[in-house]
């Protein structure tokens, strides 16, 4: 199957079923006749901006960022605050690198979105699970990063 076509397959499978994590929708392509391997979807989930969200009874689920936010067209600064509000839960700093955390699995989205954008106060970010390091080359830099997480987050 086609990229194009999977990810519309991906979207449809989000938005009419509850999935709550990577095996669960493998499992469901797997009975649309689908085969891909974990890090596929892995990278369909990061280009498809599938975040984790709470629901109803509290569990996080899958859900596409954009429908979530009802803006199709949003700029890359104003998708990253939105990000940031949804998923940030604590920001540090320690010297030159600034330390934000996420709810569980949101990492990745968040450095893509912070990559997006153009700061010249980062190198680069580095993503875990529920970690995302911001390295600046100064500790100069890394305060403006860290106030700027901090005055977006919720």
């Amino acid at each position: 199957m086609r990229k194009a076509d999977r990810h519309v397959l991906i979207k449809q499978l989000v938005n009419n079923n509850t999935i709550r994590t990577q095996e669960e929708l493998l499992h469901l392509l797997e009975k649309e006749g689908v085969t891909a391997t974990q890090a596929t979807i892995s990278r369909d989930i990061r280009d498809l901006q599938i975040v984790k969200s709470p629901d109803g009874t509290g569990q996080a689920k899958f859900e596409l960022f954009q429908e979530s936010q009802g803006q199709k067209e949003e700029t890359e600064n104003q998708r990253l605050t939105h990000i940031i509000q949804d998923v940030v839960t604590k920001v540090d700093r320690v010297q030159f690198l600034t330390l934000i955390n996420t709810i569980p699995d949101n990492a990745p989205i968040l450095s893509a979105a912070i990559d997006e954008v153009s700061m010249k106060e980062k190198i680069c970010t580095l993503a875990g699970f529920d970690v995302v390091v911001v390295i600046s080359r100064t500790e100069e830099d890394a305060q403006v990063i860290e106030n700027y997480f901090k005055t977006h987050a919720v």
